[in-house]
């Protein structure tokens, strides 16, 4: 007879079988739910490796090289960004219609989003530190600012890494560089801020806004503003911090200018900029509707 144990194998007899849905087995009746071997084997697949949240996303939309859309991210397997002026990215969360906006969807079936208004201006770090685990702000937006969100809303949200690593260079020429800068330290929370590499990877026009150094050069400022969905003509925070041994100062943390380009900047005091919340929403939400324009967007539950 065939038995069913827990996720991962399948015991016809004396015989193991791990789910596949590239192995076509002999079929045989089982006597249970199934017909036959392979029937239960694909419900064994389906229980032990549920639909991802990314997955709804990727079976509705084409994954683009050029102009606005969801783009393959050359730089992190498994992973897909929005880039260009104005993407079809936008999703409702915490009952804001369209108020948020997706960076990315992740690897691990979990959906990146940033909130599309600022919920104000406040300091990064009231102790002028550029550490964001003991932050002022990282203690707002998961304590007061968490709170403020919808019961459901908050059961969306997953536990996630952010990488908080301090970017060595104030006109890095590599992104990959950048990443792993960004990469060298992580923090684990709820909601945070967008990564400098954020910004750079949502732009479309790759060629001339590529890196942080191209972005601040001053005759591609313009162009890079305008095809960058993320930029929003304010001033707002980031999370990466240059790292004391290039300033010996200890209150240096990114954030994106008004002029489109991304610099350090004080964490506290007369540099006060927008706070843009960013957070992770559970491999488990479904996508029930919307395809992701302002006017329909993309729908969770």
């Amino acid at each position: 007879m065939l038995g069913i144990f827990a996720c991962g194998t399948i015991s016809v007899w004396a015989q193991t079988y791990f789910p596949s849905k590239d192995v076509t087995y002999d079929n045989i009746t089982s006597g249970l739910s199934s017909n036959n071997v392979q029937e239960a084997i694909d419900e064994l697949y389906s229980t032990c490796f549920p639909p991802k949240t990314t997955d709804d996303i990727l079976d509705k939309i084409d994954i683009i090289t050029s102009g606005d859309g969801l783009y393959k991210d050359e730089y992190e397997d498994g992973r897909y960004i929005y880039r260009g002026t104005n993407p079809s990215n936008y999703i409702t969360f915490n009952n804001e219609q369209a108020g948020w906006r997706i960076i990315s969807l992740e690897s691990d079936g979990t959906i990146k989003i940033i909130r599309s208004q600022s919920i104000g201006k406040q300091d990064w770090d009231t102790a002028l530190q550029n550490e964001w685990p003991t932050a002022t702000l990282n203690t707002y937006l998961n304590g007061t600012y968490y709170n403020s969100l919808t019961v459901t809303a908050q059961k969306q949200i997953t536990t996630h890494y952010f990488h908080v690593g301090g970017i060595l260079s104030t006109s890095e020429s590599s992104i990959e560089n950048q990443l792993n800068n960004e990469k060298s330290l992580k923090w684990t929370g709820k909601i945070a801020l967008a990564s400098p590499s954020d910004y750079v990877r949502a732009n479309a026009n790759i060629s001339q806004c590529g890196t942080m150094e191209l972005i601040d050069e001053i005759a591609n400022r313009t162009p890079c503003k305008n095809t960058n969905w993320m930029f929003n003509g304010g001033e707002w925070w980031c999370l990466s911090y240059l790292p004391d041994q290039e300033t010996s100062f200890s209150y240096y943390v990114y954030g994106v200018y008004d002029y489109g380009a991304v610099a350090p900047t004080i964490s506290a005091g007369a540099m006060r900029s927008n706070v843009y919340p960013v957070l992770f929403l559970s491999s488990s939400v479904k996508i029930t509707g919307g395809d992701g324009s302002q006017s329909n967007p993309f729908q969770i539950e």
